[in-house]
């Protein structure tokens, strides 16, 4: 699973998943653009990421359209194609519906999911110069849902549709679009989650007793799923997601 040659935006990039992804990705050969809000987190990955290869940090919000057209352009100038599209960035937004702003519920939903859309849309007609691969994160929440998660949970499984829906518009120009469920991963999300509940360590090891593997999720194991979307070992997957989640959603978590 090489990706020699390749372009690839990797939104989000600055730590956790993104950054698992943008790592595996230069280790496979591939030229990288590492996207995020987060300045000095995505500066830090492409210092490390520049000593194994070829990567570039733009700073952006993937909610705003100017950003991302940007982004693209930029990255297309640099680099001279642009092959894979990662669309990882995403923000949680706890709460109960009736509790919630719509400002809240926008932001959540334009991170999510407007983000996804904005990136394929400039992405798109780029790839099509010699085909390329989209790979969307979504989350196990598209399938299961906890009280408080509205937003997440709709934007996540917004995501799974227009996957499917980029893929069948997009199929003929050689242009495949699949989708990650990730479960627990071991995240600074995730972190701090399990940081404001009553009793972490007991949290914890409840989250643990849901996994059938006995251990949740490293950005390693996201990133390798997302490579062979990516890569042509995935050449006649197109418009359907992985679940990689250790086993939880088979135990009905």
């Amino acid at each position: 699973m090489r990706l020699d040659d390749k372009v690839a935006i990797v939104t989000g990039a600055a730590m956790g998943i993104g950054a698992g992804i943008a790592e595996r990705f230069v280790q496979a050969g591939a030229a990288v653009v590492v996207f995020d809000i987060n300045d000095e987190g995505a500066c830090q990955l492409a210092r490390s990421l520049s000593q194994e290869g070829r990567a570039l940090v733009i700073h952006g919000d993937v909610a705003c359209e100017d950003d991302v057209q940007s982004a693209v352009a930029r990255t297309v100038q640099q680099f001279g194609a642009l092959d894979i599209l990662v669309n990882n960035a995403g923000i949680e937004g706890p709460g109960q519906v009736v509790d919630y702003s719509s400002g809240d519920w926008d932001r959540v939903l334009g991170v999510n999911l407007k983000g996804c859309f904005l990136f394929s849309k400039y992405a798109i007609p780029h790839m099509r110069r010699r085909g390329g691969a989209i790979v969307n994160i979504s989350s196990v929440h598209a399938f299961v849902s906890y009280v408080g998660n509205a937003a997440y949970d709709a934007s996540k499984s917004g995501i799974i549709g227009l996957t499917r829906a980029l893929a069948l518009e997009y199929g003929h120009d050689k242009i495949r679009v699949n989708a990650i469920c990730p479960g627990y991963i071991s995240t600074p999300m995730t972190e701090q989650w399990l940081a404001i509940q009553p009793d972490p360590a007991a949290t914890l090891k409840q989250v643990l007793s849901f996994h059938p593997l006995g251990r949740i999720g490293t950005p390693r194991d996201v990133a390798d799923a997302a490579l062979f979307l990516a890569s042509d070992a995935a050449a006649f997957i197109s418009g359907t997601y992985l679940v990689v989640d250790g086993g939880m959603t088979a135990v009905g978590h």
